[in-house]
């Protein structure tokens, strides 16, 4: 994959004021920040291995499907929307529309665009499963808040960007193929579940 120096700026961007919101997120917003008993660089590793991470992978995969079908896709970040994320973490919740990867090209049709938009969330199961299986081996420490933390939010974000309204994948996904928007978006919602009794 090309990518250009702008979008690389907004890659970086984008996965650092996400991980950064996360971040103080997991410390607590504004009351917490300064209580936590952990340091907040090591919040701040949490938050970019887990939410940072399978943000970054997220946009890569629609971008990786869309290169594979001969089109045009670059990621675009949404600084606003980041300050947004970051501001609204201090009170102890985010709005997250980091950014998109824009496609342009000749022969994008219904399914190809259900296909690249499936890419996202496909990815955040896999990780999901992934922190789940490493959650199996580390129940405490550092690598045991990453496993319980990717865990959730990687279900979390398949499952969110499955709603099936525009402009997120889930209603390109419902568009092209009813019964694997259904399959994917069970499985996102069982494994956020999940995430919350193991």
């Amino acid at each position: 994959m090309r990518f250009s120096r702008k979008e690389k700026k907004d890659l970086f961007y984008a996965g650092i004021m996400l991980s950064l919101a996360f971040a103080i997120l997991l410390s607590g917003g504004l009351s917490g920040l300064f209580k936590s008993e952990v340091g907040f660089t090591t919040i701040f590793l949490v938050a970019f291995l887990t939410a940072g991470i399978g943000f970054l992978l997220h946009e890569l995969a629609h971008k990786y499907v869309a290169i594979s079908y001969g089109l045009r896709a670059e990621f675009k970040a949404f600084y606003g929307m980041l300050w947004l994320a970051v501001g609204l973490s201090f009170f102890g919740f985010i709005i997250a529309a980091p950014g998109a990867v824009f496609i342009q090209g000749f022969g994008l049709n219904r399914a190809k665009n259900g296909k690249i938009s499936l890419a996202g969330p496909v990815t955040n199961i896999v990780l999901a499963v992934l922190f789940m299986i490493l959650g199996l081996f580390y129940t405490a420490g550092i690598l045991g808040a990453i496993a319980s933390f990717g865990f959730t939010i990687n279900a979390l974000l398949a499952a969110f960007n499955m709603i099936p309204v525009m402009p997120f994948d889930g209603a390109k996904v419902l568009a092209w193929d009813k019964r694997i928007y259904g399959i994917i978006m069970v499985v996102a919602l069982g494994l956020f579940f999940l995430s919350w009794i193991i």
